[in-house]
């Protein structure tokens, strides 16, 4: 398994939110998590999935002055993560991050077809235990 980035960057846009970014076939994958990231095992977040973005995006921190996200951008928590299964549905990850260590687990909701099922919970995992 390869280790690619994830960035976990604070938004102050209409809603403040957390925008959690994770490398993948050269973009960075992207979920809107409207409260924080979950830090203990067994806790929940909605996730809502957004537009793929540029790798570079994963070093950007400022203002945006125009547009959708407009507003403050900070880099909150930025690392490594293995994706120990990635599916259309279901991804499992182990993210190595400054803040966020350990299992996690983006699960999609069966969201209505309105919002193109983009509705996700972003899940603490159990770690496991030898």
């Amino acid at each position: 398994m390869e280790e690619k980035i994830f960035v976990i960057q604070e938004h102050w846009a209409s809603r403040h939110h957390f925008d959690f970014r994770l490398e993948k076939d050269g973009v960075l994958k992207s979920w809107a998590i409207p409260r924080s990231i979950p830090q203990n095992a067994g806790e929940k977040r909605l996730a809502i999935e957004v537009e793929d973005h540029d790798l570079d995006y994963a070093d950007f921190e400022g203002e945006i002055t125009e547009g959708y996200g407009k507003g403050k951008v900070k880099i909150w928590d930025r690392g490594y993560y293995l994706a120990d299964k990635w599916e259309e549905d279901e991804i499992l990850l182990e993210l190595k991050g400054n803040k966020v260590k350990g299992k996690y687990a983006l699960i999609r909701t069966k969201g209505s077809k309105a919002d193109d099922n983009r509705q996700w919970l972003l899940i603490k995992r159990k770690e496991d235990v030898s």
